[in-house]
């Protein structure tokens, strides 16, 4: 095992085979974004969503993908052209990935990096007893996307990551951050599935950094065609409509969704309608 991977294993309780497969697909996480450092990745994007949360500002909650955003609209970004540089990054501290690009028709460029779980499991030293919980062919993915076509109103910032080297990140500041969480909050299309991830980080919002920037959250509405109104929203605007999606939430659901994620799953038994509602009327406009 590479001596940067064992030191970042360090950092975690390891008792499930869960713990195990969180924290193997954090770390990849980490030297995927140092890889995306080396090639210059942040001259062109910024991080932004749950994994920038958990990684940069601390979020007590495990994440799955990475989502960037580009610093401008550019119809010719492919990450096609990282995928190699990063494939070799990766495998300098001893993984054994590929690198899938999906080049899509709609604005969000995608790639994925996949690993077999089973054989990373004992690459980073993971006993018997937690690799027999694991399908030999089973594949952990992490998904990487790129939205070419960003809305606008955000500012980004450098955060510094110490391991598996000291590197710099690009990321949204929190303000736009969580305008962003708002905007899932508000707007996600459910679908048969609900996201309990974006009401977890609502809270954490709220009890770490309640302020939102205003205007990039009415950009990123308006371009997903969720505001069509005249001016610009207001934020009591914003309020009622977070109180009326509430209403609507099954709460149990969100709870199940969220807890594969969550250590102290006893951080949810407060959930409820009027613990939303609480939280929400605790929202500040930058």
């Amino acid at each position: 095992m590479h001596d940067a991977i064992r030191s970042m294993l360090s950092r975690y309780n390891l008792v499930t085979t869960g713990d195990h497969v969180n924290a193997l697909r954090e770390i990849l996480q980490e030297v995927a974004l140092l890889g995306l450092w080396r090639i210059k990745f942040f001259e062109h994007a910024a991080f932004y969503g749950g994994t920038a949360l958990r990684i940069l500002f601390g979020l007590d909650r495990y994440s799955e993908d990475l989502d960037f955003s580009l610093l401008k609209p550019s119809k010719d970004f492919s990450l096609g052209s990282f995928g190699e540089s990063l494939k070799r990054e990766v495998e300098s501290y001893g993984f054994d990935v590929d690198i899938i690009h999906r080049a899509g028709v709609s604005q969000i460029d995608s790639a994925f990096l996949k690993a077999n779980t089973h054989r990373e499991l004992l690459m980073i030293g993971a006993g018997e007893s937690v690799v027999r919980g694991v399908h030999p062919r089973q594949n952990l993915k992490i998904k990487i996307e790129v939205d070419t076509d960003p809305p606008g109103g955000f500012e980004t910032e450098s955060r510094y990551v110490l391991q598996p080297i000291p590197f710099a990140v690009r990321t949204y500041t929190l303000p736009d951050l969580f305008a962003g969480k708002l905007h899932a909050v508000l707007c996600r299309r459910w679908k048969s599935r609900v996201k309990g991830r974006d009401w977890y980080d609502l809270v954490w919002y709220v009890s770490h950094h309640p302020e939102f920037r205003l205007s990039h959250l009415v950009a990123r509405m308006r371009q997903t065609g969720d505001w069509v109104g005249e001016g610009n929203l207001s934020v009591e605007k914003v309020i009622e409509l977070l109180h009326a999606r509430i209403d609507i939430t099954e709460v149990d659901q969100i709870r199940q969704e969220v807890a594969p994620f969550v250590k102290d799953r006893r951080s949810l038994d407060l959930w409820s309608r009027d613990f939303f509602h609480s939280i929400a009327a605790q929202i500040v406009v930058v």
